[in-house]
């Protein structure tokens, strides 16, 4: 097999003093950060669909970067092109994970029948160019949104005929999964949602839905897979509304339907802030129950209204997302990429470019979430802000050993309670800054 990537060498690190733009700044996989290698923190991740895949279409003109690798599309010697370039991509940026969804891999057929066998060759394949390398399969899942079949979703379709084909296209996906080694599985609900309620009934298609998941946890458990199932919330688009819509929604959907033991979420930067939150909200309420699994690491524009799935380039929003992730211990997924370059970065040194400053990004932010923490200066603010519930009183209401009827009592005695103390956000955003840019 001949060299894609002819001018791009092996990416090293180099430090923050390079000026060398195929080389890490802040990325250095064997450096030690709070017990753990760099590399061990941050499990990054290629997304097929957007670096294999996306050639820079949009609503308003065609492809503007070159995907084809050398071979025709809509063949499988292109799917099989996307390999060879997929993994001398993840090798020369030492990336060592791959996500995918089933069509991402191969065109797909008129017949299931037919996509299947293409999978399958595919497949052998993609093991093929894992032999020999540390490179696994972080997650799949199933493009259950892009054929017009799914215009009213796939577990919350109308049609039984459709969720039948769903139920098909996810029972080969997790095959591959297993096939490949896969830690975990995802649930995109891209269209499993509502334009309007006129013609919806939104308690059948839940129900529904949650059906679904059930028969493709029962099926993964039996052919052998031991990895998280994850939900990756989003409140709209393509769907006005979809019922997904936010880590604390996704969560009580999984608890509602008995699904909690088995699902965790995988949190996109860029759909937090769709959903009116912030990164680290969307990390915080999946982390305090039990339930922050995986994330794709992205950002959006926060002026414009769409999913635009930038690389990410702001420290302050990957800082906190790293604090929220060691708060954590880590993550049973990892930092799958689910980023794309911009139309006009369209050569194949911008794919590269774009990689490097993504890892970077979340390297720096990895640095200055530890910092953060053994600086220890908002851990003690947090605790002290709280400090009156060690009281005998606020031990009694955190141990459920106290009435109304009695803690009436106490605040007439008390008269009027004193203003609870200063949250002093600036001084805390200083810390932050002080720690940033030191």
């Amino acid at each position: 097999m001949s060299e894609i990537f002819k001018n791009i060498p092996v990416i090293h690190f180099e430090g923050k003093d390079s000026n060398n733009p195929l080389a890490f700044k802040y990325y250095d996989a064997d450096r030690v950060i709070l017990g753990k290698k760099m590399s061990e923190h941050l499990p990054f991740a290629m997304a097929w669909w957007h670096n294999l895949c996306a050639g820079g279409t949009d609503m308003f003109g065609r492809d503007t970067a070159d995907k084809s690798f050398g071979a025709e599309k809509g063949t499988m010697e292109h799917a099989k092109a996307k390999v060879d370039a997929g993994f001398e991509f993840m090798k020369k940026l030492g990336i060592r994970y791959f996500c995918f969804h089933d069509v991402d891999l191969v065109p797909e057929a008129e017949d299931i029948k037919e996509t299947n066998r293409r999978l399958d060759e595919i497949s052998d394949y993609i093991l093929e160019k894992m032999q020999g390398t540390n490179i696994k399969c972080l997650w799949g899942t199933a493009n259950m949104f892009g054929n017009p079949r799914f215009m009213n979703g796939a577990g919350s379709t109308n049609s039984v005929d459709v969720y039948a084909f769903a139920a098909a296209q996810i029972k080969k996906a997790l095959d591959l999964t297993v096939k490949l080694g896969g830690r975990g599985y995802v649930f995109w609900g891209g269209r499993e949602g509502y334009e309007t309620l006129l013609n919806t009934d939104v308690k059948f298609e839940q129900e529904n839905i949650a059906r679904l998941m059930h028969l493709a946890v029962d099926y993964g458990r039996s052919i052998g897979f031991t990895g998280d199932f994850y939900i990756e919330p989003k409140p709209k688009e393509p769907m006005k509304h979809q019922y997904d819509f936010d880590a604390a929604t996704a969560i009580g959907f999984l608890r509602q339907y008995g699904l909690d033991k088995d699902f965790k979420l995988n949190i996109e930067a860029n759909h937090a802030t769709l959903a009116g939150h912030t990164f680290q909200h969307d990390l915080r309420i999946s982390a305090i129950n039990g339930m922050l699994g995986s994330i794709d690491a992205n950002q959006g524009d926060m002026l414009l209204g769409w999913d635009t799935d930038e690389f990410p380039f702001n420290v302050y929003d990957a800082t906190l997302c790293m604090y929220e992730v060691l708060k954590n211990g880590g993550l049973t997924g990892g930092f799958n990429f689910d980023s794309k370059n911009r139309r006009p970065s369209y050569t194949p040194e911008d794919m590269f470019y774009a990689y490097v400053l993504g890892m970077d990004t979340f390297a720096l932010g990895l640095i200055k979430a530890a910092e953060i923490i053994e600086d220890g200066r908002l851990d003690n603010f947090v605790k002290e802000r709280y400090s009156s519930w060690q009281n005998e009183l606020g031990q009694k209401i955190r141990n459920n050993r106290i009435t109304l009827k009695e803690l009436a009592e106490y605040a007439d005695s008390l008269g009027a309670p004193e203003l609870p103390g200063s949250g002093r956000q600036e001084l805390l955003e200083g810390i932050m800054n002080n720690i940033l840019f030191k």
